[in-house]
């Protein structure tokens, strides 16, 4: 199996809270650490799990966290292929996490988006059985459509209307305006479409719906469980699976996630 992600990466800084603050509260954190996370980089360590590596096409800026999220993502069995920004700063976030299992997530400064034109192997994209598309430009969309299957987020919906490429999947929100998607946003139309309902699992279609997977353990919080269901269904449809089967390993992914502090589960007091 080779699946991979060509997306973007944050640098999150995490904040275990009792709860979020109010304006003008203090709170005092009961632990916090950094990693390297992210839509781009969260699924593909959940797809280096599945599969026993992975690789990220990406871009990342070329100051000290691009470099330290670059090394983590390998340490996490990633393959880091990273168009180096050298006057982009690292994007990066600050997420508090509450005793109540919620993330509340600021972002700041520009997504990094790979770009066809910069120098990464594009062509190796055609020897993979799966890629799941975060974040680039239309023409590096064009080139993961030679994976043999490719799916993608809702949130990069104008990108994905101009590459005009048809996906074997594409995973929106119910409920999320910024991952919404309607009928005739992207042409051609996507084989399957998954909408994602939290809580109450999802539809699929064409396929009907799906029921959360059993937490496997205590719930911690909902950081990344998103990411990690749309690296689960990936990996599902690169297997050969019925999209039905397909969203069953993400709803099992996104479970796990459930059960892990923040996005790999570390922590620092």
């Amino acid at each position: 199996m080779k699946v991979g992600v060509v997306g973007h990466v944050e640098w999150i800084e995490f904040v275990s809270v009792e709860r979020i603050p109010a304006q003008g509260d203090i709170v005092v954190a009961e632990a916090w650490w950094g990693e390297a996370a992210g839509g781009g980089g969260g699924a593909s360590v959940e797809l280096a799990r599945l599969a026993g590596s992975s690789a990220l096409f990406t871009a990342l800026g070329d100051d000290e966290l691009g470099h330290r999220s670059a090394g983590e993502l390998e340490g996490r069995g990633v393959r880091v292929e990273a168009a180096w920004r050298e006057h982009e700063p690292q994007r990066r976030g600050f997420c508090y996490l509450d005793a109540d299992g919620e993330r509340t997530i600021t972002i700041l400064g520009e997504k990094l988006r790979p770009q066809r034109a910069e120098p990464l192997p594009w062509n190796d994209l055609a020897t993979f059985d799966g890629i799941y598309f975060t974040g680039g430009d239309a023409e590096a969309l064009r080139a993961a459509r030679a994976a043999r299957v490719l799916v993608a987020t809702a949130r990069e919906l104008p990108t994905l209307a101009e590459a005009g490429v048809e996906l074997d999947a594409l995973v929106a929100s119910a409920s999320d305006p910024a991952e919404r998607y309607a009928a005739g946003d992207v042409l051609p139309a996507p084989r399957v479409v998954a909408f994602t309902e939290g809580k109450r699992g999802g539809r699929l279609e064409p396929g009907g719906r799906w029921e959360t997977a059993p937490l496997p353990g205590p719930k911690a919080d909902a950081y990344g469980a998103g990411d990690c269901f749309a690296a689960g269904l990936t990996f599902g449809l690169a297997q050969g699976m019925a999209p039905r089967d397909a969203v069953e390993v993400g709803a099992r992914s996104a479970a796990e996630a459930m059960t892990r502090r923040g996005a790999y589960g570390g922590s620092r007091a």
